[in-house]
């Protein structure tokens, strides 16, 4: 009992230690599992991913850590196992943190200790993600219908694109030329239906277009997800020379800050109130709605600027409740009008309340003046 006890204090203190204090794969604070295989420590969750490769995990805290076992943790560690496993991740490649969907910290963690992909050794045939071309088939569901069909895709960073076909018989021509330049690529899985859900988002004229995709196998899709991140950083370091990595990386691909149903009435605020899904992009300060959550295009588009500039929003309870079933309201002012939306509980107003002050409370760059001024010109 005390050589257990006394193990369990050296664990402890070793997982205190700054390089071992968050988890080795996707960054969570505290871990509590450690590979003993790899000589890592790992929160609950990736512990799972690690035992359903077979590697040898255990608890820190609950499970009986023999001496030897004890010994190699010491000599390893988060930090040298990542200067072994992590050596050469290319700047572009997603590394997951702790809220990301399983498809993503499965593979992150596959492509280190299983296929060895960061190593820093000569890959030959070198990693698909890598060589600037990429074409496959992708599950992809209709503009106008909730059905999913099997459609060609092809990458090309040299070309800037990712096309799409509607038939397998490439010689009618594409059935669209999406430029790599306002391309974004966002893991769905739960939005989806399927677990390997991505949703493609791009400018269509004056329209924001959505794709919905997904394969059967995850490493595939997260090869496609990383090939279009590789193509984004080759464009990105194409459009600004001068960028540096720390400026060019987090513009490469986002998740939305906040997505859900609230319910929306109209100008005069006397329309009866219509259930919608909004989307916050919080790069591009832009607030979409659409009718239901899987749509191609949005219904319409609200900026979101600064306080400064005549943004700002608050708690509401409407004037007029026609039609609306949710009383939870959020009012969003702008230069131009006031919107007013209503959450089905306190916590989702909160949420939407949050994110909205944390995009306002954030100083608009140049860039975002001309999208501002591009709205109101179309508007």
């Amino acid at each position: 009992m005390a050589n257990r006890e006394r193990n369990k204090k050296i664990l402890l203190e070793l997982v205190k230690l700054q390089d071992n204090s968050r988890c080795a794969d996707c960054g969570a604070p505290d871990p509590d599992w450690a590979s003993y295989e790899l000589g890592v420590f790992v929160c609950l969750n990736c512990s799972g991913i690690h035992r359903s490769l077979s590697s040898r995990v255990k608890s820190i805290r609950l499970d009986f850590w023999e001496d030897k076992l004890v010994q190699f943790m010491k000599s390893s560690g988060n930090a040298n196992a990542q200067a072994l496993y992590e050596k050469a991740v290319p700047p572009y490649y997603y590394r997951p943190q702790q809220h990301d969907c399983n498809v993503l910290r499965e593979q992150w963690i596959r492509a280190k200790y299983e296929r060895k992909e960061f190593t820093g050794e000569t890959k030959y045939p070198p990693v698909s993600y890598s060589t600037g071309f990429y074409e496959g088939m992708l599950w992809k569901k209709g503009k106008e219908n909730t059905q999913f069909l099997k459609r060609k895709f092809v990458l090309s960073e040299r070309e800037f694109t990712l096309t799409y076909y509607n038939k397998e018989n490439e010689s009618k021509g594409p059935k669209a030329v999406i430029s790599i330049k306002d391309l974004n690529a966002t893991f769905q899985p739960q939005k989806i239906g399927h677990p390997h859900g991505l949703q493609f988002t791009f400018q269509d004229n004056d329209h924001t277009r959505n794709l919905y995709v997904y394969h059967e196998s995850a490493e595939e899709i997260v090869t496609w997800y990383n090939a279009i991140r590789a193509a984004r950083y080759a464009y990105l370091k194409t459009a600004y020379p001068t960028g540096t990595d720390e400026e060019l990386i987090p513009k490469i691909t986002r998740n939305y800050l906040k997505e859900g149903y609230m319910e929306k009435t109209g100008p005069l605020q006397k329309e009866p109130f219509r259930k919608r899904w909004f989307i916050l992009d919080s790069q591009n300060r832009k607030l979409f709605y659409f009718k239901e959550q899987l749509d191609a295009e949005e219904l319409g588009v609200i900026f979101i600027g600064t306080e400064s500039n005549g943004y700002s929003v608050k708690e509401c309870v409407p004037k007029h409740a026609r039609g609306n079933k949710w009383t939870c309201g959020v009012s969003v002012e702008t230069p131009e009008r006031q919107f007013v939306f209503m959450c089905e509980q306190e916590r989702e107003q909160r949420e939407w309340l949050e994110a909205l002050r944390k995009v306002m409370s954030r100083p608009m760059a140049p860039q975002d003046y001309t999208i501002e001024a591009n709205m109101k010109y179309k508007r």
